[in-house]
């Protein structure tokens, strides 16, 4: 089900002929105005043919934004092109009359006529709540209560009471609602959006927008929703930082490892795991047997440790694997493009270490780590701790360590009992334009599941003792970075300021633009010679104004833009624009080739997997 509400001043709406063959019948075809109203565009799809159940999520969906809104009035308003998956036109109209009946309790509510071509005037109100968007699905599908597996930590975690403070860098610790943020105001948003847990976006973040705009990324309208489909320039993108964390945790000393997306609920040690990670599972059934897909590579990587035959002299033990994919089955409330999803790529990493001291020795070695890769990619972050109580207090000297690394004051998460397996962690977390703030890296240490799994080591004196583990994702997923990085450039955006993203993460980073057809073959034969080194470039030979096709690679966010007419083609030089600086400057092909060369130095470099001619690439 989507729907699309408008908090509007009126809206005028006038039948003009028949959609289909089975149209509400009217008695005469006459205009209705409405004001004061909350106007919902509705589209009912193949997988909301519960009449009942859909109707009943549609009506409470519809009374929450009413209520947001303060109005009694509802229009509801048919709109089948919300969605490329509806339902039978029978199905539709059963759902809309019966979310009308429901709504009837509460609210004046009427409807436009259902199969009708239909002409309207509307003003919207313009206020922030004015325009929202909702996907949702209903609890019950054919009667049948949706079946959804949730862990006892996602319970406990929902009710053990914690206390959030912040540690300034001078280790004085405040209450968040008395500290004086100063110019630290993201960390308010961060500690707010901690506290206040309100996850849902009010309106759809600016990177949807972004990623749809640039051709990078899109819902999947076949799949379930929180799924995404990866265009060529979104899977380049994705590739590159795939690439980039997996080199630095196998840098970092980290065995590279691959392990199933599906295990067993009857396992033994991963039933009682289950319960200790605080996520919700998509379950899968096979002939007799109820799997569940991973939320992580944790299990996959404990089952090879307990295979293995380790000595005090291998520890630290490091090993690593890029998930793709990890699933969630995340609430559909908060799900919200490539911040929450359900489906997604994550880098995980564990660590077994011999003792507690090992522990933090590495735990802030990651921290470190962290810093440092956040910081290649110009990810500003806000710092949260998260740490049983009594753990604080005998280390709270070498927690300071880490907050001077940070360099300002973090928030600080304290809770007297576990309510899952780790005594500490740590999360960088980026704070988004609308206030929302997102995990990134995350380090844990985790004291219960080298016993869950019989995982052990065979100390100094001979004898078997359990390591503590490690779990870490220094980049965090890749979708949420991506995600991070679109949010950042849509604030600087906001400023007036230009947006690109890193000149060695940009699918195109050189353009190559000739002023007129007669530059055409030294055009091409530039690119030519540019595409042997490690330059993604490609050419804009389109039939189009040089004004035009210069605005275009602008709007891509194209670092490079290099021109070429007949003074650039008798000199062998091209007339460049860099988009960092805005410098514009007459450079040899040489010097333009090292420069990016340079961008690219030390970090992954891929090809652009699309034509290099912009006239034999689909529009996508």
């Amino acid at each position: 089900m989507r729907i699309l509400t408008i908090h509007a001043d009126y809206i005028e709406v006038e039948p003009l002929k028949k959609a289909i063959d089975d149209a509400e019948k009217l008695e005469k075809k006459e205009s209705k105005r409405y004001e004061e109203v909350l106007v919902v565009f509705t589209s009912v799809e193949k997988d909301d043919e519960d009449v009942a159940a859909t109707a009943k999520a549609l009506a409470k969906e519809i009374s929450s934004v009413a209520e947001q809104v303060n109005t009694k009035k509802i229009l509801l308003y048919p709109l089948v092109h919300l969605t490329s998956k509806p339902s039978a036109p029978n199905i539709a109209v059963k759902v809309l009359s019966k979310t009308e009946e429901l709504l009837k309790k509460d609210y004046e509510v009427d409807h436009s006529p259902f199969g009708w071509y239909k002409g309207y005037t509307l003003k919207c109100k313009g206020h922030p709540l004015s325009e929202l968007s909702r996907e949702f699905r209903a609890e019950k599908v054919a009667g049948k209560k949706e079946e959804e597996e949730i862990s006892e930590s996602v319970k406990k975690e929902a009710e053990i009471k914690t206390r959030f403070v912040i540690l300034d860098v001078d280790g004085k610790m405040h209450e968040i609602d008395k500290f004086n943020y100063g110019k630290n105001e993201n960390l308010k948003k961060f500690a707010t959006y901690e506290t206040k847990k309100v996850r849902a976006y009010e309106k759809e973040p600016p990177h949807i927008k972004l990623m749809k705009e640039h051709s990078l990324i899109d819902y999947e309208p076949g799949s379930d929703p929180g799924n995404f489909r990866f265009l060529p320039k979104g899977k380049l993108i994705k590739k590159l930082l795939e690439n980039s964390i997996t080199n630095t945790c196998v840098g970092y000393g980290a065995m590279e490892v691959e392990t199933p997306i599906m295990y067993d609920f009857e396992h033994p040690a991963l039933k009682k795991y289950l319960n200790r990670f605080p996520a919700r599972q998509y379950v899968v059934l096979s002939e007799d047997r109820k799997l569940f897909l991973r939320f992580a590579a944790c299990f996959g990587q404990f089952l090879i440790a307990h295979d293995m035959v380790m000595s005090y002299r291998h520890l630290p033990l490091k090993m690593f694997e890029l998930t793709k994919y990890s699933f969630r089955r995340e609430q559909s409330g908060e799900l919200a493009g490539l911040k929450r999803l359900r489906a997604f790529t994550m880098p995980d990493m564990h660590t077994f270490a011999a003792d507690i001291d090992q522990a933090k020795e590495d735990f802030e070695r990651q921290f470190d780590l962290g810093l440092d890769w956040l910081e290649m990619y110009g990810i500003e972050n806000e710092v949260g701790f998260r740490i049983q109580e009594d753990f604080f207090k005998e280390n709270k000297d070498w927690y300071m360590k880490m907050v001077k690394k940070a360099g300002k004051p973090i928030l600080l998460e304290l809770f007297k009992e576990r309510y899952a397996y780790f005594i500490t962690k740590f999360e960088f977390n980026f704070v988004d334009s609308m206030g929302k703030a997102s995990a990134l890296t995350t380090v844990q240490i985790d004291v219960e599941n080298a016993d869950t799994f019989d995982i052990s080591f065979v100390d100094k004196n001979g004898e078997k003792k359990r390591p503590l583990i490690l779990h870490a994702s220094i980049s965090g997923s890749i979708e949420r970075v991506i995600y991070a990085l679109l949010e950042k450039e849509a604030m600087k955006m906001a400023k007036g300021e230009k947006a690109m993203l890193p000149v060695f993460i940009s699918p195109t980073q050189l353009r190559i633009i000739p002023v007129s057809d007669g530059q055409m073959k030294h055009a091409e034969r530039t690119m030519k010679d540019i595409d042997k080194h490690k330059v993604r470039v490609d050419l804009d030979d389109k039939s189009e104004t040089l004004g035009k096709k210069i605005r275009e690679a602008q709007k891509e966010w194209i670092p490079y833009i290099a021109v070429i007419g007949e003074k650039e083609e008798k000199s062998g030089k091209v007339a460049v624009t860099i988009r960092e600086t805005g410098e514009k400057k007459e450079m040899e092909i040489k010097e333009l080739i090292k420069m990016i060369e340079k961008e690219n130095e030390e970090k992954p470099f891929e090809k652009l997997s699309l034509p290099r001619k912009l006239t034999k690439r689909p529009v996508i």
